[in-house]
């Protein structure tokens, strides 16, 4: 990893601090009494700097705490502090600012525009952000640098292959200096080796301060993470530190080194 990326220049990148909590979170979709829940009790806390990973089968809860977590949706019940800021409650607009502040999104469809180059789709969040072109321009071509990516700055969509387009996604996560990354199954739509390409690049971020969340149904992209909670009907059932997440980092498991797709 290059030195383009840098985390967010304020207090809640620091190494240490809580980022994430939550207190006895619920999501129910529907009227309270006859409604759908589908999380309940959700009680969690991140670190600055942690790379953790959520798993849980299809229907656990995973995308929905992703989405609550991402100040996409808001919770039905309980408490959750961003970066020590009550989130809980707030209107469409603040959780946008603090979306826009905070957070970088890495989706499984890559969700890339088809019509804007490599370039242009890393730029986006900073156009809306207000960032002269000029500024935003090379910081984008400096984080696709970063991605082993120059020479397709100009490529669209439909020119890169699928690692590369995650590639892209990733770079455009870390164009605004989030501090956190969340990623929802972020190698679910990418072949063996693209997918353990993706993993390496999240490790060297994380290693260089990226707070990373990782939902994923995959033990194998699990097993990346320093942390891992697991999620069953829409509650914590396990959370636990990963000791081997280390040792496959110093054994250098996932580690690419020429002919990154």
């Amino acid at each position: 990893m290059q030195t383009h990326y840098r985390g967010a220049g304020d207090s809640p990148k620091r190494a240490g601090r809580t980022l994430i909590r939550t207190q006895r979170l619920g999501k129910i979709f529907g009227e309270a009494e006859h409604g759908l829940r589908v999380l309940g009790d959700v009680s969690l806390s991140v670190e600055s700097g942690e790379m953790l990973a959520v798993m849980g089968p299809s229907g656990s809860g995973k995308s929905t705490l992703l989405s609550i977590l991402g100040c996409l949706d808001s919770p039905s019940e309980g408490d959750y502090w961003l970066a020590g800021k009550s989130v809980a409650g707030l209107n469409a607009e603040r959780l946008a600012a603090l979306r826009n502040r905070y957070i970088g999104f890495v989706f499984q469809s890559f969700n890339l525009l088809p019509r804007l180059t490599a370039l242009q789709n890393v730029e986006l969040p900073l156009l809306y952000a207000g960032v002269p072109s000029v500024k935003r321009r090379a910081r984008a071509a400096g984080l696709l640098e970063d991605m082993d990516l120059s020479d397709r700055a100009g490529h669209f969509p439909r020119q890169l292959s699928g690692g590369q387009q995650q590639r892209v996604a990733i770079a455009r996560a870390l164009v605004n200096h989030p501090a956190l990354i969340l990623a929802d199954e972020p190698t679910g739509a990418l072949e063996s080796h693209s997918g353990e390409v993706i993993l390496s690049l999240f490790r060297r971020l994380n290693r260089a301060g990226v707070t990373l969340l990782l939902v994923t149904h995959d033990p194998m992209v699990a097993e990346h993470a320093g942390r891992i909670v697991r999620l069953r009907d829409g509650r914590v059932v396990a959370d636990s530190e990963n000791s081997s997440a280390q040792s496959n980092a110093d054994a250098g498991i996932g580690r690419t080194e020429e002919g990154v797709p």
